[in-house]
């Protein structure tokens, strides 16, 4: 896909949130399917994960975990993102890879230290890209990159969750 393309492919979209702001108000969902032993299914709509324990918190290590699939959620996406500002502003990408760090200190999520955080104390992005860019160019995939990735800004800005616990009776 080059510039031009995905200009026109977003044109009319871009148009009608500006025209009609509540069409641009979507809402995503996921569902998790509590599984055997302490392990939750869930549908990805391409494939069906099944996230368990990390070792370090005592599973064996059969089983995703949410943290490194939070992760992959924020590599994907700023990866599809920075593909596509590339496309937008010209910038030809031969090849690239996007990798994401975070560091856990498990004594939170254990209940051992309540001086621990639970949670990621930080979280690093690395992308390496093949291309021939300008510096400016360079300057304009970072910003752009980081200011559309949807993933990357919810962890930046933080948001309200609310949380609903019921029976099923």
């Amino acid at each position: 896909m080059n510039a031009q393309e995905i200009r026109n492919i977003q044109a009319p979209i871009k148009e009608k949130y500006r025209e009609q702001p509540d069409a641009a108000l979507i809402t995503l969902k996921a569902q998790g399917k509590i599984g055997e032993g302490i392990t939750c299914k869930i549908d990805t709509g391409r494939a069906l994960v099944e996230a368990g324990l990390h070792p370090a918190t005592g599973g064996d290590g059969m089983f995703a975990c949410s943290g490194d699939l939070l992760l992959e959620a924020l590599v994907a996406c700023a990866g599809v993102t920075l593909s596509a500002v590339a496309t937008a502003i010209g910038v030809d990408l031969k090849d690239g890879t996007v990798q994401a760090e975070g560091d856990l200190d498990f004594r939170g999520t254990l209940g051992v230290s309540k001086e621990a955080p639970v949670g990621f104390k930080a979280i690093r992005l690395y992308f390496m890209l093949d291309c021939e860019a300008t510096p400016e160019q360079m300057e304009s995939l970072a910003k752009l990159t980081e200011r559309y990735c949807v993933v990357y800004q919810t962890l930046v800005k933080g948001v309200e969750v609310i949380t609903a616990f019921n029976t099923a009776k």
